[in-house]
């Protein structure tokens, strides 16, 4: 298998396989005037004159089968590896082949390898044609669920895999979802989503019962993932994964991460006046019932900060039987 080396317009080099060259093309990374070379070749040459079959015209379509169109083959979504990374505080690495991406909110990247060019965008990057009012209607949609506009797409612009890790903005547990295994949707908290192959769409879900909408921990709004590759979202703590075949399951409103299209979800009392005063799990909690898989969380994150500040303002020290009084006596 040949080895083709490339010089980009920005000044940069690097050598693919030739059976990536294709991808390259498709991706915009090779153009048809992108230098090349490869052993045997005098000299650097536009892509254009030695490669010509890469920016070849489509000919016409053959027609369309009696019925109608045939299904579509082949994923929308980038195809990357990936490794979950520690045990309590998780972070997550992509691998990208050459021109593979992996969008993520702005601020989770951890780490990155030498080759890997990162660009902040409007928006996902799932609807590249759509015109601008398009796009700034689906940001503005993101805006609605209290998280920025931008995001960061992370691309292998060199040879070889690459690699590029993020990591939970709080202790907890980074959980891996196949959206083709999921009937391509998920719907999750909105602050929970954490990174996606390239394709994927980020978009807002507005819960139409009014209970969901004024009681539970997400309001009218839950965060909206579609597509058929790799998702990656964070909740804190422990996670537990429910598979729901027609049965209720209740659960704390803050528990709740994610969950699929199947499952219909809705707020109720907790119980009974004197429960709900004095029960200590909060005045509703969240019903799901259907067909599908849940994801909970033992930790939420406003729970933690919640103890965290409780217990700095009322000057106490966990685990002491003397509590706020041994600050009398310095150290």
């Amino acid at each position: 298998m040949k080895t083709w080396h490339y010089h980009s317009a920005s000044g940069s080099s690097a050598s693919t396989s030739e059976e990536n060259l294709a991808e390259l093309a498709e991706g915009g990374i090779i153009t048809s005037q992108t230098l090349v070379w490869t052993a045997g070749m005098a000299g650097w040459e536009p892509a254009a004159k030695v490669l010509p079959d890469l920016f070849a015209s489509p000919g016409m379509p053959p027609a369309l089968p009696a019925g109608g169109p045939p299904p579509l083959r082949g994923k929308r979504s980038h195809e990357i590896d990936y490794e979950i990374i520690g045990e309590s505080i998780q972070m997550v690495e992509i691998e990208l082949d050459p021109g593979e991406t992996v969008i993520a909110e702005a601020g989770a990247m951890n780490y990155m390898e030498d080759g890997i060019a990162f660009e902040t965008k409007m928006g996902d990057g799932s609807t590249p044609n759509e015109g601008f009012m398009g796009k700034l209607m689906a940001v503005g949609k993101r805006a609605l669920t209290g998280e920025s506009i931008f995001m960061t797409h992370f691309t292998n612009r060199g040879g070889g895999k690459k690699r590029v890790t993020f990591a939970a903005p709080y202790p907890g547990t980074v959980v891996p979802i196949d959206l083709s295994q999921q009937g391509g949707e998920l719907l999750c908290q909105k602050d929970a989503f954490l990174c996606a192959a390239m394709g994927t769409q980020l978009g807002i879900a507005f819960n139409k019962k009014l209970g969901a909408g004024l009681f539970g921990g997400e309001g009218f709004i839950l965060q909206r993932l579609n597509g058929d590759g790799m998702a990656f979202i964070h909740a804190g703590g422990t996670v537990v994964r429910k598979e729901l075949k027609g049965e209720k399951l209740f659960v704390d409103t803050g528990c709740l991460v994610g969950f699929t299209k199947g499952i219909d979800y809705d707020i109720q009392r907790s119980g009974n006046l004197k429960s709900m005063v004095f029960g200590g799990e909060g005045l509703f909690l969240a019903t799901l019932q259907g067909h599908g898989t849940v994801w909970l969380q033992s930790m939420p994150f406003a729970r933690l900060a919640q103890r965290i500040t409780g217990m700095y303002a009322s000057g106490r020290e966990q685990g002491s039987a003397l509590g706020g009084l041994g600050n009398l006596f310095g150290d």
